[in-house]
């Protein structure tokens, strides 16, 4: 068995895996493959329509947020909103909280003026920024929910900004329940907790859309996605049903509340294995630690290669830390089992003991 923790493009569940490759050789006993099936036709129509119905469900969203699968992965999103949101004379607040957050604000002064609410980089990003200033003329807020490379999460979200509240959730979205509603958008690449590389869900409040004087490309534009029920080009046919798939597991698994559940569990597992042995270290402050990216060193660098061979050779795989942070990175994503979880400390456990 493989014990995937790869963060992302990461693992999916395994029915989905047999679901999806079923329907390539034959949708829906239809005798065509999903990836051969017109965007416009009844077959596909469902597709969206139910994965649509079923993100509004898992989220408990309201009806003034309307659900888009778009293309281009959350970073085209980081340009696409104050394209759609700022003004060029106008601010948007953002919070400096690590490299995708990093990445997000830089594209955002493209469109306008950008102030710093809050940032951890000062701590070399291992926490997240407590105190946060939000001048009342900003257009947004804007954060990034969880940090894939330093391992840091959002615990309180700042709800009662005073402004619309944006977050980037790619690696977070549908793993703990949160008041979704309160956020005018939420932007994630499906590939880390919600499907295959190549789909982006955008959830987005419609009463914040038209308020820019720029002319918006008719892609950019949200309204016209909005106005074209997600159809206005070729989505990506193949990478919404497989999400679709993962929404229905999601919820055949008790839908975001089970998720939290067991995410919570693994999360601990694997902190409190860390914390057992001075060999491990946490990066991430304990307060703003992930339950989805466990970030950790070794305190005798000379043992990290031997470490990493170990797991390996026990089909532990994908926790080598970001070449920007090094270390070990294990992504505990909703559809890694806590089996996984279980071995991988064990696994630690053994090689502490005998180094």
């Amino acid at each position: 068995m493989i014990h995937n923790f790869n963060a992302g493009p990461s693992i999916l569940p395994k029915e989905v895996f047999e679901k999806a490759s079923h329907a390539i050789l034959n949708y829906n006993n239809s005798e065509l493959s999903i990836l051969e099936i017109g965007h416009r036709s009844p077959n596909f129509v469902e597709i969206l329509e139910e994965a649509r119905n079923l993100v509004k469900e898992l989220l408990h969203l309201d009806d003034d947020h309307e659900v888009l699968f778009l293309q281009g992965g959350a970073s085209t999103q980081f340009f696409q909103i104050p394209m759609n949101l700022l003004n060029e004379n106008e601010t948007a607040a953002y919070t400096d909280t690590g490299t995708w957050a990093a990445k997000a604000i830089k594209e955002a002064k493209l469109f306008g003026n950008v102030f710093i609410s809050g940032s951890s980089k000062e701590t070399n990003y291992t926490s997240i920024p407590k105190n946060l200033t939000i001048p009342s003329e900003t257009k947004y807020l804007h954060l990034t929910s969880n940090e894939t490379i330093s391992g840091t999460q959002w615990k309180n979200i700042p709800y009662e900004c005073g402004v619309p509240l944006v977050a980037d959730m790619s690696s977070d979205i549908f793993s703990r329940v949160l008041d979704f509603n309160k956020f005018d958008i939420i932007y994630a690449g499906a590939q880390k907790n919600m499907g295959a590389a190549g789909v982006t869900l955008v959830i987005i409040n419609k009463h914040c859309l038209g308020k820019v004087d720029r002319s918006i490309p008719t892609m950019m534009d949200y309204r016209n996605h909005i106005q074209e029920n997600n159809l206005l080009n070729t989505p990506p046919v193949f990478a919404i049903y497989v999400a679709l798939l993962t929404l229905r597991w999601i919820k055949q698994q008790g839908g975001v509340p089970a998720m939290e559940k067991i995410n919570q569990q693994k999360a601990a597992l694997i902190y409190d294995t860390i914390e057992k042995y001075s060999l491990f270290q946490s990066i991430a402050a304990k307060e703003d630690r992930s339950i989805m990216n466990a970030t950790f060193t070794i305190s005798d660098k000379s043992l990290e290669e031997k470490f990493l061979n170990y797991c390996t050779q026990e089909n532990i795989i994908g926790i080598k830390g970001h070449r920007t942070v090094g270390g070990f990175r294990v992504s505990l994503y909703n559809a890694l089992p806590l089996e996984s979880v279980q071995f991988l400390t064990k696994i630690m456990c053994s090689f502490a003991d005998s180094n």
